[in-house]
């Protein structure tokens, strides 16, 4: 199928409330966006005759800039056809703009947040956000070349943000990634040379610290489950946590967007959020139980079994994560006082659900299958996980020693 360029608004406004211009690329009904760099107000933008209004002070310049940008594109789209270059649409973006891309390390960092808000990577865009403006802060400028980024650079942004801003090693770590990212993106793109890459065996290593994954033990659970005297909003926090422990630890966004359709079968059938991979679980006794206190609401506004996404517009990706943000953090406020009325004495958070189903796990159950309820892609990742809490050799090791 051809591929075509437009001009378009996008309905994606920023903190200011203005909306940026883009050039769309579409091929085979898929389209990626190249912003202009310019945002203008929604009343601003001639949806008809795909142009900015007059009521814009800039709009002529605008304009020109707009008809100059998509004539670029355009002729680019012609010289790929003119090749039989067959391509996606982000290929074909790659190959347009390849020769254009901005040279600076913040100028390709703000492609990249860019890109992360096209495609709604929310919580990427939030946490990479955060990680770029730390670089902004030792910097002091944004005038960064990537040939700066050096060995040198690389450990004086180390030190300074763990003394200035006290960041933990994991978070330290997560800043050289972001960086280490975005400077193999410069290479590809010709901007910087390879052979000035700070990052390897002989160079800057990016090692992160081993953590220690604490679950609740059996006995904790059970105290937990039966704990009395809970507040309305304390004893569904209780059930939303269940209801993830007892799906072999499913994270929160799947557990908010569990829909009753996904429900069939005595199984729930659902994509994960993370990876979109499709998983289909026997329900069990203890969640069925959980699932009957909210079967009143069943059928209503977008068929959620629990209440936190009703409200949410769908359509608007920044109000489903910003709801999806909110749930966790009163969920987390509650579990504190849950555990501390059901006398557990350790931080217990959504996450931890996943947690403490591998600590009860153990090494009863085959890696295979726990990789299976995990949906990890590689076995690896899944012993890595669960040797967290594989205590029993190690213990049964120290006992022969110890006890004489």
């Amino acid at each position: 199928m051809s591929s075509n360029a437009k001009i378009v608004l996008r309905k994606k406004p920023n903190a200011k409330g203005l909306y940026p211009l883009a050039i769309r690329l579409t091929k085979n009904r898929r389209s990626t966006y190249q912003y202009i760099g310019h945002y203008i107000e929604l009343e601003d933008w001639d949806e008809k005759n795909i142009r900015v209004k007059r009521s814009n002070p800039n709009s002529d310049h605008l304009n020109s800039l707009l008809s100059q940008k998509l004539s670029e594109a355009n002729k680019a789209l012609i010289e790929l056809q003119s090749i039989n270059k067959d391509a996606s649409a982000n290929q074909i973006k790659k190959e347009i703009y390849a020769s254009t891309k901005s040279s600076s390390f913040f100028e390709l960092s703000k492609e990249h947040l860019d890109d992360l808000e096209s495609s709604e990577k929310l919580n990427r865009l939030s946490t990479d956000s955060a990680l770029v403006s730390y670089i902004l802060k030792f910097n002091k400028s944004k005038q960064l070349s990537f040939q700066e980024i050096d060995e040198r650079f690389l450990n004086k942004l180390m030190i300074y943000v763990k003394v200035k801003h006290s960041l933990a090693e994991t978070s330290a770590m997560n800043i050289l990634v972001l960086i280490r990212l975005l400077y193999n993106r410069a290479i590809k793109l010709k901007i910087v040379s390879r052979e000035l890459y700070p990052f390897g065996a002989d160079k800057v290593r990016i090692k992160f610290p081993e953590t220690n994954k604490v679950g609740l033990k059996i006995t904790e659970i059970k105290r937990f489950e039966s704990v009395k005297n809970l507040t309305p909003s304390e004893a569904h926090t209780r059930n939303v946590w269940l209801y993830s422990f007892n799906f072999a630890g499913m994270r929160v966004t799947d557990v908010l967007f569990t829909r009753w359709s996904d429900i069939y079968d005595d199984r729930l059938h659902y994509r994960m959020h993370k990876n979109a991979k499709l998983l289909s679980l026997k329900i069990p006794e203890k969640v069925k139980v959980i699932l009957d206190q909210y079967k009143e609401d069943k059928g209503f506004k977008n068929d959620f079994v629990f209440p936190e996404m009703k409200k949410a517009n769908l359509e608007d990706a920044k109000d489903v994560y910003n709801k999806r943000k909110t749930a966790t953090k009163k969920f987390n406020d509650n579990l504190k006082s849950i555990c501390k009325k059901a006398k557990i004495n350790k931080k217990v958070t959504m996450h931890i659900a996943r947690h403490s189903f591998g600590n009860i796990a153990g090494d009863t159950v085959h890696p295979l299958m726990l990789q299976k309820l995990y949906r990890h892609s590689d076995l690896k990742t899944t012993i890595n996980y669960q040797a967290n809490f594989i205590h029993k050799e190690a213990d049964e090791a120290l006992d022969s020693v110890i006890n004489f």
